[in-house]
């Protein structure tokens, strides 16, 4: 079954799988890895080569068993200061006033372009704060997807675990990413356990996903290139979901490169690969950050249908989304905090939010996005928060823009955000501070810093 580069993507995002048609450009075909950043060295290198893995800054290395992979450690912005909720994500009783500004406009936030690297985290900000994954023990090193089960399978469950992943897959073997589809996807379980790190030594990559499961808590993935994953709508990069004896708690996704292709394939539907970091089902206390996103149909489900509102707590800062098509993220119900990130080459749509949910946007840039803030597909709408990101009023999002911003109306129901202004205040403090970056250092120089073999680098804006 080849790919077919002559048909259109589809626009619109169903709740089920089935997608409307019409909107989208047409895929590009070839490799997700084919161009999507050509310059900081951030992406893999057309055919697979592996990354070349940065310069680790200050010393700290990125595949030690646990230094930097979010140990016992609680600086860095594990801390909450000042929030009202301590316990990763409750929601707080007081309501309007955010710990990240208060109540500011939603022009451009101030500040200068000025970038440069930073230190690595040692611990996640946001609502996935509190997470130390393995902690400090020992890593222990796997180089395949067998192997890293099998050190999950053996451990106890509790008491850290740490796994250098320090395998690598050519992804010049696959030269029709559709073939992928017909595959049978490679999984690994982390179902039922907790305080474990998965961490990719620099140079490695993978072509398997990671499933979080039911009561699996504290979990750390730091440092993988994952790209090209096979098993149709089994594909998910990252798949983190409750389960009937419990659900997900504290975990944090930083500093991977993740792709697959944008190729329409012949008789996969929209399956033709699934999601790239997907939570559902109760999961909740999670911060998503540093990562590069790329070349993927459907980038972040929250929910897995209008039914599943639980009040997930996400936080998303410091990821490049480029060239992808839709859910960046979508988010049904529940609190999303969305900053500091970049987006570039959003194709049908950006930040969707349904079903109740509440998003406060914050500080990021946008570029050649369509409908970059919208609510649609859904019975129930969804409501923004728009602070400091670089599209500040209606002329910025007007047709002719100088930033390639363009809509389309959707299905009957759709809100879309062509006023660019709030429709409701994010209704609860946050619980804890972050100091946002100006969308203008997002802009210049948070592609030197996010993805995989960057010595896990962060942003310093001056």
């Amino acid at each position: 079954m080849g790919c077919s580069g002559s048909k259109v993507m589809q626009a619109g995002d169903g709740t089920g799988g089935a997608i409307a048609s019409g909107g989208g450009r047409t895929a590009s075909g070839g490799i997700g890895t084919g161009g999507a950043s050509s310059t900081g060295g951030a992406s893999l290198a057309p055919g697979g080569s592996a990354p070349t893995g940065g310069t680790p800054s200050s010393g700290a290395s990125s595949i030690g068993g646990g230094t930097s992979s979010g140990g016992a450690s609680s600086t860095g912005g594990g801390t909450a200061s000042g929030g009202t909720s301590s316990t990763g994500g409750g929601t707080p009783s007081t309501g309007g006033a955010s710990s990240t500004g208060g109540a500011s406009s939603t022009g451009g936030a101030p500040g200068t372009g000025n970038a440069g690297s930073g230190p690595p985290e040692t611990a996640p900000r946001g609502y996935g704060r509190g997470t130390t994954g393995g902690g400090g023990k020992a890593s222990q090193k796997a180089s395949s997807l067998a192997e890293i089960q099998a050190l999950i399978d053996g451990y106890s469950g509790s008491g850290g675990l740490v796994i250098e992943y320090t395998g690598k897959f050519d992804f010049k073997t696959i030269s029709d990413p559709c073939t992928q589809h017909e595959r049978d996807a490679q999984i690994v379980e982390i179902k039922r356990k907790g305080d474990i790190t998965l961490l990719g030594a620099d140079g490695s990559s993978a072509n398997f996903g990671i499933h979080i499961a039911s009561t699996s808590s504290n979990i750390i993935v730091r440092n993988m290139t994952i790209g090209l994953t096979p098993g149709a709508d089994a594909s998910d990069i990252i798949s983190i979901e409750g389960m009937s004896d419990g659900a997900p708690s504290k975990v944090w996704i930083d500093h991977n490169e993740f792709f697959t292709s944008m190729v329409e394939c012949d008789g996969a539907g929209d399956t033709e690969f699934d999601g790239m970091i997907d939570v559902k089902k109760g999961a909740d206390n999670i911060t998503v950050s540093y990562n590069h996103l790329h070349d993927h149909h459907k980038v972040s489900l929250n929910g897995s249908s209008d039914s599943d509102t639980a009040a997930r707590h996400i936080t998303f800062h410091h990821n490049l989304f480029e060239k992808v098509g839709s859910r960046v993220p979508l988010q049904r119900g529940g609190y999303a905090h969305l900053v500091n990130n970049e987006f570039l080459d959003v194709t049908v749509s950006g930040i969707n939010v349904r079903m109740g949910g509440n998003a406060l946007v914050e500080a990021n840039y946008f570029e050649n996005v369509k409908n970059p803030v919208t609510s649609r597909d859904s019975d129930e709408i969804g409501f923004w928060d728009l602070r400091n990101n670089n599209l500040a009023s209606a002329s910025d999002v007007a047709a002719g823009n100088a930033l390639g911003i363009t809509w389309d109306d959707g299905n009957d129901g759709t809100v879309n955000a062509t006023a660019w202004e709030t429709t409701k205040a994010f209704p609860v403090a946050l619980g804890y501070a972050f100091a946002a970056d100006s969308h203008a250092c997002v802009h210049a120089g948070l592609r030197a810093v996010v993805g995989a073999g960057k010595g896990l680098e962060t942003l310093k804006c001056e």
